[in-house]
């Protein structure tokens, strides 16, 4: 029985580096044009009721998870900022008052925008919460991470470059069915900016209905790509990210940053950092400053498994936006090889794409013959700007495929990790396969901390026969 257990160990924990030539998809799709879903349609309807609440969606509150920020939107008039949330629905123990703010884009003048921060909940624990006033009143409910723990089991759904089409509708619908408990989100929301004048404002508030009916229900944690800059010269507006600053809140004092577009929370097992690619970045910058700090704080003993999101990826092989991540990958690398990040995911390329752990620190550039080069101590870099957008899919990979790349395919979709405890998760895309979800790329991610061989050592054996029990039959890394 314990050669059979070493048997099983020595195969879990071999590294594969480029063991077997990457893959691309050639699917096609064929269905769901690329076209945002008209303003009469029923998942973008106004709820009933008078000045009922609407554009309803939560993030994590502060950095371990017990507390969320609730916001919605009253039109016509500012009605009550008051949250009631209690253990049984309809039943309200507690009640907390939150802030109102609206803001003017053009001649677009938003409606009355509600936060509240709902602090002290319990961990792993559902809450019900209503909002509004008398028959307009609006009913959900939502579910804490369990406690921060390393052994805590969790999943999470990743989302990136969404919009408002049809397509979008299929990738909210088909990841509600995968059990995640929370989003991950690489950027581009809306793309409201595709409009002109108030339509603008007028698609953020239908992006706002129509994410609800996941947002309403459990925390979606943002990044900003390029489509919440907002800067349009020709309206007199010049003041990047007003909509998203205003409509999506972060958590961002609670990681003492100084800025809501990057930050950093902590959940279950997991310490996740969110990057700005289109803030300023480089050495010295603010942004450099608190991702030094940042990763000091970060304690593997508690929370395993390092996360890093950013719109721009660091490594592509798509013809669409080919290397514009080469200035964040000179100003960061190193930090993700030398603090062992498990896995960063991104956005921006309309497609999906894995990579094999690899760098290019030693040479610190990506063109000519400086290859990234396979890396045990590197993240694995995936792209899931794949939401659903109307700009349409990015096709043209380039060719030959690069060695460091492992999957790509343009298709819409979305990923969810799964982790099972401090030594593995489950990762999986799933594409949404002409409007059937379909699971298209899978494995099992080893954390990069617990992997060694010096802290795999001290596990005991439960943690190996609890992943050997589930693992799945696809490679490992």
């Amino acid at each position: 029985m314990l050669l059979h257990l070493f048997f099983l160990l020595s195969l879990f924990l071999t590294f594969i580096d480029n063991g077997s030539a990457g893959i691309t998809s050639t699917f096609v799709r064929t269905k769901f044009p690329a076209v945002d879903i008209p303003l009469e349609n029923e998942v973008l309807a106004v709820p009933k009721g008078y000045n009922a609440p609407q554009q309803v969606h939560i993030t994590q509150g502060d950095y371990d998870g017990k507390a969320v920020i609730i916001s919605w939107v009253t039109t016509d008039e500012p009605g009550s900022s008051q949250v009631q949330y209690g253990l049984s629905e309809g039943k309200y123990d507690f009640t907390v008052e939150g802030t109102l703010t609206n803001y003017t884009f053009y001649k677009y003048k938003s409606g009355y925008i509600h936060q509240c921060l709902v602090t002290g909940i319990q961990h792993d624990t559902k809450y019900y919460y209503e909002i509004g006033n008398g028959d307009s009143a609006r009913k959900f409910w939502f579910e804490t991470p369990p406690k921060v723990d390393p052994d805590a089991s969790y999943k999470f759904g990743i989302i990136g470059d969404l919009g408002q089409t049809y397509n979008s509708l299929s990738t909210i619908q088909h990841y509600m069915q995968s059990g995640a408990k929370s989003v991950l989100f690489v950027g581009d929301l809306s793309y409201a900016d595709r409009y002109q004048y108030n339509d603008v404002g007028v698609r953020w508030d239908t992006f706002g209905r129509l994410i609800e009916q996941s947002a309403a229900y459990q925390p979606w944690i943002w990044s900003a790509g390029n489509h919440e800059i907002d800067y349009f010269p020709y309206m007199g507006e010049v003041v990047p990210f007003r909509s998203f600053l205003n409509r999506y809140p972060t958590p961002y004092k609670a990681s003492k940053s100084s800025n809501p577009l990057w930050y950093a929370i902590r959940r279950a097992s997991a310490h996740i950092i969110v990057l700005s690619s289109y803030s300023p970045f480089v050495k010295y910058t603010p942004q450099w400053h608190w991702l030094k700090q940042e990763f000091k704080k970060v304690n593997r003993e508690k929370t395993p498994w390092l996360i890093v999101l950013m719109h721009v990826p660091i490594y592509n092989s798509n013809e669409a936006h080919f290397m514009e991540g080469e200035s964040m990958r000179s100003a960061y690398e190193r930090w993700f090889v030398k603090y062992k990040v498990d896995v960063i995911f991104a956005g921006h390329v309309h497609a999906y794409e894995r990579s094999y752990r690899i760098s290019n620190i030693h040479y610190n550039v990506s063109g000519g013959d400086a290859y990234p080069v396979p890396d045990k101590r590197a993240p694995i870099y995936i792209t899931v700007g794949d939401g659903g957008n109307s700009e349409g899919l990015a096709s043209r990979f380039r060719d030959p495929q690069p060695e460091y790349s492992a999957f790509r395919e343009a298709s819409y979709g979305h990923s969810t990790l799964e982790i099972k405890n401090r030594t593995h998760a489950f990762y999986h895309w799933n594409r949404n396969d002409d409007g059937n979800k379909v699971t298209t790329d899978s494995f099992t991610l080893q954390n990069q901390y617990w992997g060694s061989g010096r802290r795999r050592r001290k596990l005991n054996k439960n943690h190996l026969n609890s992943v050997i029990s589930e693992r799945p039959s696809t490679v490992w890394f």
